[in-house]
């Protein structure tokens, strides 16, 4: 049985509306090509699956899929809908969760972050089947050169294939006799100012050491902000959440992320500093659609790309969500690279932009109805 996306229509989350971003790309579709199931195989696992598509297009094989993207999961929902799939046959699994299976072939598509690669090894080999293949792909400008040394590692032995379009795949074949030690996965580090950790998850944003952008922002945080409602958005870790309620120690705090490990991250970082203070913990799309408790204060330090293509898409949505999230005299604040120009961005939104802090690389910008 072969499997393609030729018949399926395929969009990413959130849309591309210039219409030059696709939502599948070569490595994709070498993996599908290269990819044989046996009648007797149990459902495969997808891991990393951007936009749905694998899934889409081994929908009637049951698979299972494993991820950390809320965006990927949403654009998941929204390509199944779109070619009339019935969404009760994909199992999905977050980050967070492990894949209840015994799985015989594997798709991978590898991740930006070696550190969520090696987890995510780690975690799989326990869910092989003897004999259990894993053929793991990615476009070559952004196949990392160590990540078929840790198929070999946690695995077993791997072939490299040849380019096609552009892509390679590196199909791994369990080695029942290799015992890997588990990875260091999380590393650590002070928030500047605070007496807290920093814990890091693999995958998420600033796992070595605090970003220039977030030192930027931190000096602008309010401090002595009374009961105030302030969301950490793009959370990563924790950082500005855990430094404003640090600041206001009676605020209220809410902590959004679209990634499932950063979540669960800041989580864990705000009860090592906090206890069992009160806090929100939301994995969504941003703001859009909100309908919480409007917020005196938003926290931003945007993302510019969404997995390997750079833009200010996912900007420009926190930005307009955030408009709709605050209270009629609530505040913004956002850093983000001179060149990528938010203060243009953000007054499509607010009628009032101003500066608050610089850096040579950074500024710091306020952003009021």
């Amino acid at each position: 049985m072969t499997h393609t996306l030729d018949n399926l229509t395929l969009q990413r989350y959130p849309e591309d509306r210039s219409g030059t971003l696709v939502a599948a790309d070569a490595a994709d579709r070498y993996l599908l090509q290269q990819l044989t199931l046996a009648p007797t195989d149990t459902s495969p696992l997808i891991i990393n699956d951007s936009f749905g598509a694998l899934a889409c297009a081994l929908h009637a094989c049951n698979p299972h899929t494993w991820g950390d993207s809320w965006l990927a999961w949403q654009a998941l929902q929204n390509n199944l809908l779109a070619n009339q799939l019935e969404p009760t046959g994909i199992h999905f699994f977050n980050s967070q969760q492990l894949p209840q299976g015994t799985y015989q072939r594997v798709l991978l598509r590898i991740p930006k972050s070696l550190a969520l690669l090696e987890q995510q090894l780690y975690q799989l080999r326990p869910l092989l089947a003897p004999g259990a293949q894993v053929m793991a792909g990615a476009m070559l400008k952004h196949l990392p050169p160590s990540a078929g040394d840790l198929l070999a590692q946690y695995i077993g032995p791997y072939q490299a294939s040849l380019a096609w379009k552009k892509a390679r795949l590196l199909t791994a074949t369990l080695d029942p006799e290799l015992t890997p030690s588990a990875p260091k996965q999380n590393s650590c580090y002070t928030l500047e100012g605070t007496p807290f950790g920093l814990e890091n998850f693999p995958g998420v944003f600033s796992r070595e050491r605090l970003d220039i952008g977030t030192r930027v922002l931190l000096p602008q945080i309010p401090q002595g902000a009374g009961d105030s409602h302030i969301i950490d958005l793009g959370c990563g870790n924790g950082a500005l959440g855990i430094m404003a309620a640090w600041h206001s120690p009676q605020a209220k705090l809410t902590f959004v992320d679209e990634s499932w490990a950063a979540v669960a991250c800041a989580e864990h970082n705000f009860r090592q500093a906090f206890g069992q203070r009160e806090a929100d913990f939301q994995v969504r799309d941003g703001l859009q659609q909100w309908q919480g408790m409007p917020a005196d204060w938003i926290l931003c330090n945007p993302p510019f790309h969404q997995q390997q293509v750079i833009g200010d898409v996912i900007a420009r949505r926190l930005f307009a969500g955030s408009r709709r999230a605050l209270n009629p005299d609530g505040c913004l604040l956002v850093v983000g690279n001179r060149h990528l120009g938010y203060h243009n961005t953000l007054k499509r939104n607010f009628s009032r932009v101003e500066q608050v802090a610089a850096h040579p690389k950074f500024v710091v910008l306020a952003a009021r109805a």
